[in-house]
């Protein structure tokens, strides 16, 4: 499968998924929203850019509970719950975060 920014065409996995973490930008991340109907807003950003600076330090990328309470940690209980991160991602907030922020399937995701 593939996905095409600007005129290239990126690798992906049967789910979407990028193959190559290392071709993602921030315009990848805005056409993988837009092709599943979401809007990248502030918020969306905040909790991207907090998974690709996670999976930067420990290579992997987290499942959902461990990421509630990381995020919480870093940006606030406000913001570090399962509410609030489905509101975000409601395709589940560990396995749509993740594929925007171009990291692979978190481990424990089905």
């Amino acid at each position: 499968m593939s996905l095409e920014v600007n005129g290239t065409v990126y690798e992906t996995d049967e789910e979407g998924y990028l193959a190559d973490l290392n071709q993602w930008s921030s315009e990848i991340a805005e056409k993988m929203a837009i092709d599943d109907g979401a809007n990248l807003t502030q918020p969306h950003w905040e909790v991207i850019n907090f998974l690709r600076e996670y999976y930067e330090e420990y290579q992997i990328a987290p499942a959902v509970r461990v990421l509630t309470k990381a995020i919480g940690k870093r940006l606030g209980k406000d913001k570090g719950n399962s509410k609030y991160l489905y509101e975000l991602f409601p395709y589940g907030p560990a396995k749509q975060a993740c594929k925007y922020a171009g990291l692979p399937k978190p481990t424990g995701c089905v």
